[in-house]
């Protein structure tokens, strides 16, 4: 059955903010998933979506899928169960940065080093917005929050920097702006083998509206954002005229046709690379000294947890000699009580 993004909609109410962001993030996954299902032969019957507390985990109400709503922090845990439990399911989790990285992080760094074959959306608007406007571990250095009314003294995680050090084998990102974008992030998400992790930029109108406006604002997002593409060289601007190189051990931007560089100098994308030393450093990029990068940075191949566990316990069943329950309980010393 050839699918549309229509037939992903439920007929819920979507109850978020006028203005938010996650409304674009919501549109672009189900624009993905009819061509997700296309290309991998997938029914809307193999897709669950699972999410844990905050504005994003609202999710699963908005998909005519399988859907979970799990606890705070906990959806790393459940899709991870959902998956191994049932491998040929397509399991998708949505998450802010506050419920994976603070209460969740230990099950988010755990799941990406397991490398489960799970999707996970992480929406980041660098706030707790459904409690109202506390700072989140990935809060910039200084903001003014109803937690921080004088600035908060933490240094803030970058996504990007913690699921590469924790062995990820994706890692994308994008702006909730950018729907088009998005939704061809996801469907190389769900490609991939393996725990694909897609932060997405995503604007809080009512607690930190205009926090990524410095790169995303549509007159300034073509000269402080590059989007990558595998095996294209790293161009980006307005006039497509500056890139990246390398100096020494940092990325610098350059402009094309200033100081003898050409278009062969700039580097070209190679997301397939198992040195995640380049990927680093474009996921660690900031505006407006180097471009944000969006699209996919890192996508390499490895062995997943649900794969490890399968082909365990084929091997072991061809030496087992207990076979079922009953096995088991007739094992050892036993005896029959009348």
């Amino acid at each position: 059955m050839k699918y549309t993004p229509q037939d992903f909609k439920s007929g819920q109410e979507v109850k978020w903010c006028p203005g938010c962001g996650d409304h674009a993030v919501l549109a672009s996954v189900q624009r993905a998933l009819p061509e997700v299902s296309e290309a991998l032969g997938y029914s809307k019957e193999r897709y669950v979506f699972v999410s844990g507390i905050g504005c994003a985990s609202r999710f699963p109400y908005y998909m005519d899928t399988f859907g979970f709503h799990g606890i705070h922090g906990r959806a790393s845990a459940i899709a991870t169960g959902i998956k191994v439990a049932n491998p040929s399911l397509s399991v998708w989790q949505q998450t802010g940065d506050g419920d994976a990285l603070a209460i969740g992080g230990n099950h988010f760094i755990h799941a990406i080093r397991r490398n489960i074959d799970i999707n996970i959306i992480l929406f980041d608007n660098q706030i707790y917005g459904l409690t109202k406007g506390q700072y989140s571990p990935t809060s910039r250095l200084g903001t003014v929050t109803k937690t921080s009314p004088f600035g908060t003294v933490e240094h803030p995680f970058t996504p990007g920097e913690l699921v590469i050090g924790a062995r990820g084998t994706f890692f994308a990102r994008s702006l909730d702006v950018e729907v088009k974008l998005t939704s061809e992030i996801l469907v190389e998400s769900a490609k991939h083998d393996g725990t694909a992790v897609t932060v997405i930029l995503q604007n809080c109108v009512i607690f930190n509206d205009g926090v990524h406006g410095a790169y995303a604002n549509k007159e300034v997002r073509e000269d402080r954002t590059i989007v990558l593409r595998h095996g294209q060289p790293m161009i980006f601007g307005k006039n497509k005229d500056k890139g990246l190189v390398l100096d020494g051990l940092k990325l610098k931007a350059v402009k094309i046709g200033e100081n003898g560089i050409t278009e062969k100098d700039i580097l070209v994308h190679d997301a397939k690379e198992p040195n995640p030393g380049v990927h680093l450093m474009l996921a660690n990029m900031k505006a407006p000294d180097l471009p944000v990068a969006l699209g996919v940075i890192r996508a390499v191949s490895d062995k997943t947890y649900d794969d490890n566990v399968r082909d365990q316990v084929l091997e072991i069943q061809k030496t087992a000699t207990i076979k079922n329950v009953d096995d088991l309980l007739q094992s050892g010393s036993t005896w029959e009580v009348k």
